[in-house]
């Protein structure tokens, strides 16, 4: 414990106790006083400097040795490591097949029927299984459409591409090419690809194309009966009536297919409008 020091004559410290309370500790307080009149102001000072420093010293003297130690720092652990983006996982071919369109006999004959009543030209072709999942069951090698235009080259399809390739044409190109060009007629009309068995785009993985089920047809171009051409290119831009006529046509495509893929959409179409029946939850439809 410790004690304050004596003083020099006449002058001394004066100590009270002031005890404990409670938990907390009430430290000894110590008064200097100058008994001798006159005493030096100075000397006074330093008394009371050396007391605050015996005082520091005493409550340093409770004090442990040794302070707590600062928690260790956790080690670095590497980071995990981040995951590869997620392209989905390739479909094999069974899966893929899963996805061909099942045919119902009624449907079907149904689907000849209106075909047949709308005037496009047709036969039955036989039934195609190309590998694990490409294929149709009861496909139709479309010749002609409504009107007697040819299909050029003949396009092997599922019925339901047929007939609603024939009421686009009659409901929509037809009329718009009246309004853009009056007078013309078309007479032919140029596809690009019909059934093949392919991913989408042609890529070596990924998931499948509707072309591997006859659902979908490429259309390139339109002859007309004065040998104009008109072909599918970029003609967002346009404003020619050329350009306003392929506008056209491309938005009420989704009037009566399922997808719609134009030159603007991504560039494995800018020659050419991909048109398809993909069958979709709640009817949804992709036009773009």
């Amino acid at each position: 414990m410790c004690r304050p020091p004596r003083t020099g004559a006449g002058n001394h410290l004066r100590r009270r106790h002031l005890g404990v309370r409670g938990n907390q500790i009430r430290f000894r307080a110590f008064s200097f006083r100058l008994s001798q009149p006159g005493g030096s102001p100075i000397l006074a000072l330093r008394h009371l400097t050396l007391v605050a420093a015996l005082l520091a010293l005493c409550g340093a003297a409770d004090l442990p040795k040794e302070g707590p130690l600062p928690e260790r720092r956790p080690e670095d652990k590497p980071a995990a490591e981040a995951p590869a983006e997620e392209t989905g996982p390739v479909k094999d071919d069974e899966e893929k097949a899963r996805e061909r369109p099942k045919e119902d006999e009624r449907a079907t004959a149904a689907c000849r029927t209106a075909l047949q009543d709308i005037g496009a030209i047709f036969t039955d072709a036989p039934t195609v299984n190309d590998g694990k999942a490409c294929g149709m069951e009861k496909p139709v090698l479309l010749k002609g459409l409504p009107g007697g235009v040819k299909v050029e080259p003949e396009a092997t399809v599922r019925c339901e591409t047929a007939l609603q390739l024939s009421r686009w044409l009659e409901g929509s190109v037809k009329p718009s090419l009246a309004a853009a060009f009056p007078g013309e007629a078309i007479t032919g009309i140029s596809q690009a690809s019909a059934y093949v068995c392919r991913n989408r785009n042609g890529a070596a993985e990924g998931k499948i194309s509707e072309h591997a089920f006859g659902n979908a047809i490429d259309i390139a171009g339109f002859t007309l009966k004065s040998g104009k051409t008109l072909t599918i290119r970029p003609a967002d831009k346009d404003s020619s009536l050329e350009g306003a006529f392929q506008r056209a046509i491309t938005e009420a495509g989704c009037l009566y297919f399922t997808t719609v893929l134009d030159p603007g959409s991504d560039a494995a179409h800018q020659n050419h409008l991909h048109l398809d029946v993909k069958a979709r939850r709640g009817g949804y439809r992709y036009c773009w």
